[in-house]
């Protein structure tokens, strides 16, 4: 069933005057490497949380071992593994730290000013052209915006 239909995206995902298609493309391109980034830091994030919760379940063997007899085991692991470095000198929180404030960050604030400077801060241009290209207009569903409220 066809439903009435705008001409296309809202203003702020247009093409401001004189945008290339270069241009458009490669800030695309930045806008998705920022994506697997996201995406990145989140398994990073991930990897953080289950080597703590490791620790703490390690803390609990430990003690466990202790109960059944084996002193000399629970004390090893003790000392050897319970609160080790993950990496020399750091434990997970300070290479999310490291990562978030010497890699992710400068990222986002790289991209953000490309955007500042080439399309007015746009965000997403590259998918909003991809989107009016793709969708069937004047079809349900395939709205350029969501109804107003």
């Amino acid at each position: 069933m066809a439903t009435p239909d705008t001409p296309g995206p809202d203003t702020n995902h247009q093409r401001p005057d004189g945008a290339t298609d270069g241009t458009i493309e490669a800030l695309g391109k930045l806008s998705e490497a920022l994506e697997v980034i996201e995406h990145a830091r989140g398994y990073l994030y991930g990897f953080h949380r289950l080597t703590g919760k490791a620790d703490l379940n390690l803390g609990e063997a430990v003690e466990l071992l202790r109960k059944a007899g084996h002193t000399e085991l629970a004390d090893t692991m003790n000392e050897e593994i319970i609160g080790r470095n993950v990496i020399e000198g750091r434990w997970t929180f300070q290479i999310v730290e490291d990562y978030d404030d010497h890699y992710y960050a400068e990222l986002k604030a790289f991209e953000k000013r490309a955007r500042n400077e080439l399309v007015e801060g746009k965000r997403h241009l590259f998918e909003a052209e991809m989107k009016e290209d793709r969708r069937t207009k004047g079809r349900e569903h395939h709205e350029a915006l969501p109804p107003e409220a």
